[in-house]
């Protein structure tokens, strides 16, 4: 697409008192570019000054064409002489002006002069991204909620995708939605349809929500507007909405944020319909404030086995050796994967947690009514006390914020080997759980 910016300048031209007396704006001065301008491209109108900023919208309607006589001519301040115009209709004014501040510190702008020369003649070109933030800031401007409607979902409320974007705007396609209308972005995970375009989100060992940019083939990057909107949401003030599902019926998962310490890494996947294999972003997302689930939320879906021979991230300075957090990772995937194999083959139901459940390791059911959820520890000399101490903690936390979803709760602490000092059993069944390792299958699956 082709799309301009027009300024006005208020000591000019008295563009307040024009719209004021309703007159119909069908043609604009200019001096450049001449020959680009052309029937049906798109312009936003600039009022420039302090109190200016971003105050209309529109598409040109025809050629240049010269005139010896001021369009307008009422509202000029002086009489401006002969001069070339381009006839154009105003589609939509704002009621205020958009600030400049809001587009300086967009990253869309800080490699062009577009706002820095503003003073120089009519039109002004503007790229497609730029195009895309004055359309966003527009909509945003012109369809504003009030404060106290800009979020209405609250965790576990289910609505259809369709009345979603009818309310907030934004895509009604895709994994990553900026909203047009609030400072939210709308993100849907949907392991159903995900899958088959190599997006793997999934609970991660450290807590974080691992969940796969946008872009269905090649390598993924931040030339896409979803992934830049995600990895820079804090600057630009955005809340990040995860939702499950991505069609017809979602449901509100709750407000996420990008990990501060380790916003985001990279790994392989396939591309859309098992293409070839291909770099993607894993943003790692973590929960703000409450995602707890009402009653009515299922629990889990079925068992995604976990990739044993996973690569852990690149170890920062002064964190463990890298080969033993290796070693670890993958004691820990392969115990989880043998449990799991184990549970299935008595006919349990075994369950990997939905971005709706606390990040647990699995679970499994016996019946519809009995959920039995379990963390997976790898144990070393050096590590025991301290994975021990974690397991506990971490299905203390789940059992509590499970108990109101399923009629009856079990917590298994599923370890690398027995505990080298007895009094961790006596003290997991003080407070619910079961401690158990391999070759006790039959203590935690009967």
């Amino acid at each position: 697409m082709t799309a301009w910016l027009l300024t006005c300048n208020p000591d000019v031209f008295n563009l307040e008192a024009f719209r004021r007396d309703g007159r119909p704006l069908e043609a604009w001065s200019v001096a450049r570019y001449r020959s680009e301008l052309s029937d049906g491209d798109s312009f936003v109108m600039w009022l420039t000054g302090p109190r200016g900023g971003l105050i209309g919208r529109g598409h040109l309607t025809g050629e240049p064409f010269f005139s010896e006589g001021a369009s307008n001519g009422d509202y000029w301040q002086q009489d401006p002489g002969p001069r070339w115009y381009v006839p154009l209709k105003v589609d939509d004014w704002l009621d205020t002006p958009v600030a400049r501040s809001q587009f300086t510190e967009d990253e869309r702008f800080t490699d062009t002069t577009t706002l820095r020369t503003l003073f120089a003649a009519n039109p002004h070109r503007l790229s497609e991204v730029q195009w895309e933030a004055f359309d966003e800031a527009f909509a945003k401007a012109s369809t504003a909620l009030p404060e106290e409607e800009e979020w209405h979902l609250r965790p576990g409320d289910m609505i259809r995708r369709v009345e979603l974007h009818d309310r907030y705007g934004g895509s009604r396609q895709g994994g990553i939605c900026k909203s047009a209308r609030t400072d939210n972005v709308l993100i849907f995970t949907d392991p159903k349809t995900g899958h088959q375009h190599g997006y793997f989100d999934e609970w991660a060992e450290d807590g974080s929500f691992h969940y796969t940019g946008d872009g269905q083939e090649g390598p993924q990057t931040f030339d896409s507007l979803g992934n830049r909107s995600i990895r820079d949401h804090l600057q630009l003030g955005l809340k990040l909405r995860l939702f499950e599902g991505s069609r017809g019926i979602v449901r509100y998962v709750g407000e996420f944020a990008v990990d501060p310490a380790s916003p985001y890494s990279y790994a392989q996947a396939p591309e859309t319909g098992g293409g070839p294999l291909r770099r993607v972003i894993r943003f790692h997302l973590v929960p703000v404030g409450s995602t707890e689930q009402p009653p009515t939320v299922p629990i889990g879906c079925g068992y995604r086995p976990v990739d044993e021979f996973v690569q852990p991230a690149p170890a920062q300075p002064g964190t463990p050796d890298a080969g033993l957090t290796e070693r670890n990772l993958q004691a820990h995937r392969r115990l989880q994967n043998e449990l799991a194999t184990a549970a299935a083959a008595r006919g349990l139901e075994v369950l990997s947690p939905r971005a709706t459940d606390p990040d647990f390791d699995l679970a499994w059911r016996s019946s519809e009514k009995n959920l039995t959820v379990c963390e997976v520890k790898s144990l070393t000399e050096a590590n025991e006390t301290r994975q021990l101490r974690a397991g506990v903690g971490q299905l203390l936390d789940y059992h509590d914020r499970l108990q109101g979803r399923a009629t009856k709760v079990q917590a298994v602490l599923w370890v690398e080997y027995e505990p080298s000092e007895a009094r961790w059993i006596d003290l997991c069944q003080r407070v619910g759980i079961t401690l158990a390792w391999p070759g006790r299958e039959d203590d935690v699956l009967a």
